[in-house]
């Protein structure tokens, strides 16, 4: 069985660590400038911000030259003049910003990380390492944080050093909100109604939500088979979650459900009702116009040809006065 110290443990365990959307799109930008779209490579960079005990503030933070051999991940590079050099700079502009870590793309932790984490440990004593999937493919918060610590086995064997999980959680200041906003609205499908982005938005919700409860059941498949250690702990809060769920065999909380049901069916149904109603009204109202346009333009049609007839009929009348006139004319002449 695999232990770790209780002091460290539970101070780790405690801890939070909160990710600003400023850093999100600074490692986005980074990966975006460095890496190609085809290419599987990730890039790194050092996180700044407060280190607060139970919360860990990353604010803000800046890419450095890094390249790794992708077939050997043991292979890397990694300048260290470069941190020093743009920690110095930051900390002339914000001298409460400090290191707190560092980041990478992965989308995964990799074999590399850990002598990459011990490199950071010579600049701060706790690092904190934050995976950001630029590429997700799932939905859900593409962040994910570690600390490295060191497992202890009862047997007395070689303690091995490996990454423990802590929570993370996105939030922002008010400057920041605001420009989220505005970048979130120059970005907004314009063609899309606001039903159907309401929709669109509920429906990635459950497929994280649906995403989220087969990691539950596989991780419990595998503690039941032995795979894993019992977690109490995390066992306590899944026992917690699922009390809060409804008792659907509760006849009274079945008929509440079905009269919801039936209520939010009788609004699509009144709306279905209603636009149905509206379209064969415009239908009608445009069959209509349709007619009295034509009506219209027969009857103008119709005044233009009487209008031709009467023009007509005067240029007869007019050359027959003519012709008659040019005859009394001849004969006035030949009398003479």
């Amino acid at each position: 069985m695999v232990a770790t110290p209780t002091e460290q443990l539970t101070a780790l365990a405690g801890t939070t660590v909160i990710v600003h959307p400023l850093v999100l799109l600074s490692v986005t930008d980074h990966h975006a400038r460095s890496v190609s779209r085809s290419s599987q490579k990730r890039v790194i960079g050092v996180l700044l911000g407060q280190d607060n005990g139970k919360t860990i503030n990353v604010a803000n933070s800046f890419g450095i030259p890094f390249e790794e051999d992708e077939k050997d991940s043991k292979t890397w590079f990694l300048d260290h003049n470069y941190i020093d050099g743009m920690y110095e700079m930051f900390k002339k502009v914000n001298a409460k910003e400090r290191m707190i870590g560092w980041y990478h793309t992965g989308p995964k932790l990799r074999a590399s990380d850990q002598e990459i984490n011990d490199l950071f440990k010579k600049f701060i004593a706790r690092p904190i390492m934050v995976i950001v999937d630029v590429r997700p493919q799932t939905v859900g918060m593409p962040v994910d944080s570690y600390f490295a610590v060191e497992e202890i086995k009862d047997d007395g064997t070689e303690t091995r050093k490996t990454f423990l999980h802590v929570p993370s959680a996105i939030e922002a200041e008010e400057a920041e909100e605001i420009g989220v906003e505005h970048l979130l609205r120059d970005i907004k499908d314009s063609t899309t109604t606001t039903l159907a982005t309401r929709v669109s938005e509920q429906l990635a919700s459950l497929q994280g939500l649906q995403s989220r409860l087969s990691e539950v059941q596989k991780y419990l498949v595998e503690m039941a088979s032995g795979k894993v250690p019992v977690n109490h702990q995390l066992v306590y809060h899944l026992q917690d979650a699922l009390n809060l769920l409804p008792d659907l065999e509760d006849p009274a909380t079945t008929a509440s459900f079905a009269e919801s049901t039936n209520d939010s069916m009788l609004v699509v149904y009144l709306s279905s009702l209603l636009r149905a109603v509206i379209a064969l009204h415009a239908l009608v109202d445009n069959k209509a116009t349709i007619g009295r346009a034509e009506i219209e333009e027969s009857e103008k049609k119709e005044k233009e040809k009487e209008k031709d007839k009467d023009k007509d009929a005067k240029e007869k009348e007019k050359d027959t006065k003519d012709g008659k006139k040019e005859g009394d004319e001849k004969e006035k002449e030949k009398k003479k």
